[in-house]
């Protein structure tokens, strides 16, 4: 099978030489962006056009407010903060992720509790969710949802859309809201994708989104949190411009806050890239189009959308016989110069996630034995000029 894959791949992209995962697309309108932006010397942050970039964003996806970060991350530890998450507090989330959403956890000194994801969309389960609560947790006089085996408060979950493809969210917010617990949707891979043609991050109190490198669209660095509270709005921005206070002579800040705002530079690149966006969730999906036709053919399961969704097939997915074949795809690949790449270790293996609470994660350690990652690009594909 590895030589068949090879061979389509490196048809697909029309060469034999290296072919990355997901390379970033970058056209002219980015490169004058990017030289206006550093003629102005208006480079760093809090400049006019991170408010366009995030205007922009709210226009595409539907959210009322976006506020820029530096980083996805950085955007996850702020959305955990305003949703109430303290020191010993406990946050659910999934061990098939990367690793930036359990270290935001940890940044607040909380304690992530890490459930099982869906075989179909690789997203946190609503099962597990709901069979986590219903057997381990109780609302208390006070309205918080505790675990009753640790004797500490859960003040939120977040969920992944997993390379694009959409989590059970509608499912999740419902549980979320029966516990009262906060929802962030971790969405830093998914910008685009649709659920119930609703854009996912818009969903949950907070979304988080990421314009990393080898994101959609890219700011070369960048994060955002979505949100349609207009205080919870407020708050984000001012906290991640370290709580300064409007002043226009002298340095006063009301809080400990966080350098997180996006600088100006990137925020000119974002600008541009978010304008293709339609262009590229068009192209990504003709390419995943090519994929789903060749796996047909060849009896590869590979990952798809669910009815109701739209996916920006951020990256396209095949699932292995077992982790034997799995790593020979993965050995056969990368040897013969085509970048392909199993899921992230999960989270509960890492040696300092160990101590965390944990369900059966059957699913999850099904899947890390067997997902390979494939050459996802714009650029290279044989669409790059739609």
């Amino acid at each position: 099978m590895s030589k068949d894959l090879i061979n389509f791949i490196q048809d697909l992209y029309d060469t034999k030489n290296f072919i990355p995962l997901h390379e970033p697309f970058f056209d002219e309108k980015d490169k004058e962006a990017m030289v206006s932006v550093i003629e102005s010397s208006f480079v760093s942050s809090v400049g006019p056009l991170v408010s366009e970039f995030e205007r922009l964003v709210c226009d595409y996806t539907g959210s009322k407010f976006a506020i820029a970060t530096s980083n996805g991350t950085a955007a996850l530890h702020t959305s955990l903060l305003l949703s109430g998450v303290n020191q010993g507090d406990e946050v659910i989330t999934q061990s098939l992720t990367f690793v930036a959403t359990c270290n935001a956890i940890s940044y607040c000194s909380a304690h992530p509790i890490f459930l099982d994801v869906s075989l179909s969309n690789l997203g946190l389960s609503s099962e597990s969710l709901s069979n986590f609560l219903e057997q381990n947790c109780e609302i208390r006089e006070d309205g918080y949802c505790w675990n009753k085996s640790s004797n500490r408060i859960i003040k939120a979950c977040v969920p992944m859309h997993t390379f694009g493809l959409s989590v059970d969210i509608e499912d999740i917010k419902d549980i979320c809201m029966k516990y009262n617990i906060a929802l962030i949707e971790d969405a830093a891979e998914s910008l685009g994708s649709l659920h119930n043609k609703k854009h996912s991050g818009t969903l949950g109190d907070f979304g988080v989104l990421s314009f990393n490198g080898n994101k959609i669209i890219t700011t070369g660095g960048g994060g955002m949190i979505l949100t349609n509270d207009p205080e919870k709005a407020a708050l984000a921005k001012h906290l991640t411009t370290t709580a300064k206070l409007s002043d226009k002579l002298f340095f006063n800040h009301d809080r400990v806050g966080f350098n997180y705002r996006m600088p100006n530079l990137n925020a000119a690149l974002g600008i541009s890239q978010i304008k293709k966006i339609d262009k590229f969730i068009i192209i990504k999906r003709k390419i995943a189009n090519r994929y789903q036709e060749w796996a047909d053919l060849n009896s590869i399961h590979i990952l798809k959308e669910a009815k109701d969704d739209r996916s920006n097939y951020w990256l396209n997915t095949i699932i292995a016989e077992d982790v034997g074949h799995r790593d020979g795809i993965l050995k056969d690949t990368n040897t013969s110069k085509v970048m392909t790449r199993p899921a992230w270790n999960p989270m509960h293996t890492l040696s300092f996630n160990k101590k965390f609470q944990t369900d059966s994660l059957e699913n999850t350690k099904w899947l890390f034995e067997r997902l390979v990652n494939l050459p996802s690009s714009i650029k290279g594909s044989p669409y790059e000029s739609l």
